[in-house]
């Protein structure tokens, strides 16, 4: 960490070792318009700004939603920092992603159940066998 215009800035490397990331992620979240650090020469320079929207992209992603609708949200943000457009569209999102994840759960809560059936069918069959009743 160094001074920058009285500014806390960060290296790639910090904020990777920090977030526990590579620097090529990072890159990758630049690529993608989700970050725009300063450049001096080729040395990429992070403000706390930058550091803010890795952590907000790290736990879009930890949350379940894509690069494209974190970039939707900092467009918003970006636009009108104090938008209840972007709080309106973040519920709206993470109604989406709930409903998503409670069909998910539902989906696995029946595969269990067939599984479950499918093991004390064979566990039945296995123990006939074992007592000789099943050629």
């Amino acid at each position: 960490m160094s001074k920058y215009d009285d500014e806390t800035t960060y290296a790639i490397g910090e904020l990777a070792r920090e977030f526990d990331i590579t620097p090529r992620s990072i890159r990758f979240y630049e690529e993608q318009g989700l970050m725009s650090p300063s450049r001096t020469g080729q040395n990429r320079i992070y403000l706390n700004k930058d550091r803010v929207r890795l952590k907000l992209i790290l736990r879009g992603k930890r949350l379940g939603f894509s690069l494209a609708e974190v970039k939707t949200l900092f467009d918003m943000y970006d636009t009108n920092p104090n938008s209840a457009i972007q709080l309106e569209a973040m519920l709206e999102m993470t109604e989406q992603k709930r409903a998503v994840l409670k069909q998910q759960l539902e989906d696995i809560q029946m595969l269990m159940t067939e599984l479950d059936d499918v093991e004390a069918r064979c566990r039945e069959e296995l123990a006939e066998l074992k007592r000789g009743n099943i050629a």
